[in-house]
């Protein structure tokens, strides 16, 4: 979801991966609010296939935690040369520079809403359970244990409960510092990470029949971030020719989209999670140019463009866009949409999460970055 603010020049090619990450999250939790069939685009291609595009967007999140562990790791390695050499205070700055501002203002937003009324951003119970008080779902997203509720008590608020993940990748950085100072060795900590990611893949297997705890708990997930973490400090060995790169990013592209599509993520996820984090990690290590379009033809560099633009902003359209959902379901019922409507609606969903979070990024959430990096004293520690 989020990136240590590059030292380096922005990569397209990530910026790429993230956007196609982004968008099967944002199509995932459309077509859970208005289910797609009997549209034009099912029309089209066929129910079926947009249901294998929609039901799997959690491998979206997958995707994003193995890039999220490669940009932190390239960043701190770039930033202080080597890993035993982190600074904790700098590290811990540039991740509440990043991170902090729009978790504040997200949680400003939904509470203006609960308490304004508005249903759906109100906290809801299990069957036969009393609510959480919202206090608590906003305790649990400020020290990031949302993923927590979220296994025990399930999506208990609409618009928080994407939190789960950024409480994920926050308590793995916590330790990230830490880690570094006690391991000192990049092979020890390769060897930690590879540890963290065996792991994952057996405690899914012990919760494959829980939701909760499959998807969403920290040990769960963490082989994502791990992975990409490994995938930082390996990638410069790989000695490839640029044709064999090119064929192997096709090969494992291709074996990504047939799992993705093949099998929805509660039959697949055990070893499907591992895999679509090691196919993401292989197409990070592989990639020949890092900042700009390279040679992709020029008929195809307006598609790199706008998967890029998603992917710069997927930090706050992945925080935001349940706002904008939540918003449409509650002015556009999805029992009263007939299928028209929701191409309609999918539409201005995809615009309004746009132009929102175009606007937070650029006039609050990067000048706040800027400043809290200088407040922190991190800008050049």
């Amino acid at each position: 979801m989020t990136a240590a603010p590059s030292t380096g020049p922005r990569s397209t090619r990530i910026d790429v991966l993230r956007g196609i990450a982004i968008l099967l999250v944002l199509f995932h939790h459309f077509n859970i609010a208005y289910r797609l069939d009997g549209t034009v685009l099912s029309q089209l291609l066929g129910w079926e296939a947009v249901r294998a595009v929609a039901r799997n967007g959690n491998y979206g999140v997958t995707m994003f935690f193995v890039i999220s562990g490669f940009l932190i790791t390239s960043n701190a390695r770039r930033r202080w040369g080597a890993l035993r050499d982190v600074k904790a205070r700098a590290f811990y700055g540039l991740r509440v520079a990043r991170i902090v501002p729009c978790l504040l203002l997200l949680l400003v937003a939904v509470n203006l809403l609960a308490w304004a009324g508005v249903v759906i951003f109100q906290n809801r119970a299990p069957a036969g359970a009393t609510a959480l008080p919202l206090w608590l779902v906003n305790l649990a997203s400020l020290t990031f244990w949302m993923n927590v509720v979220v296994d025990k008590y399930g999506w208990t608020n609409y618009a928080l409960g994407v939190l789960w993940s950024l409480s994920v990748e926050e308590v793995f950085y916590l330790f990230f510092p830490i880690l570094c100072a006690l391991l000192r060795r990049e092979r020890r900590l390769i060897a930690f990470w590879l540890a963290i990611a065996v792991l994952a893949p057996v405690y899914r297997f012990h919760r494959q029949d829980d939701e909760g705890g499959y998807l969403y708990a920290y040990f769960a997930a963490f082989d994502g971030i791990a992975i990409g973490c490994c995938t930082a400090l390996l990638a410069d060995s790989i000695a490839l020719s640029a044709r064999l790169k090119t064929l192997l990013q096709w090969a494992v592209a291709i074996a990504m989209a047939f799992l993705y599509l093949r099998w929805p993520i509660a039959q697949s996820h055990v070893l499907g999670v591992t895999a679509m984090a090691l196919g993401t990690a292989v197409l990070l290590a592989t990639m020949r140019d890092r900042s700009t379009h390279g040679t992709a033809p020029a008929r195809l560099r307006w598609l790199s463009t706008a998967f890029g633009w998603f992917g710069r902003r997927s930090y706050e359209l992945y925080l935001f866009h349940l706002i904008v959902l939540g918003l449409l379901r509650t002015l556009f019922p999805p029992a009263l949409a007939i299928g028209g409507d929701r191409m309609w609606l999918l539409g201005g969903y995809l615009l309004l999460s746009m132009a929102l979070c175009d606007a937070i990024a650029r006039c609050y959430s990067e000048p706040m970055n800027r400043w809290l990096r200088g407040r922190l004293s991190v800008a050049r520690a």
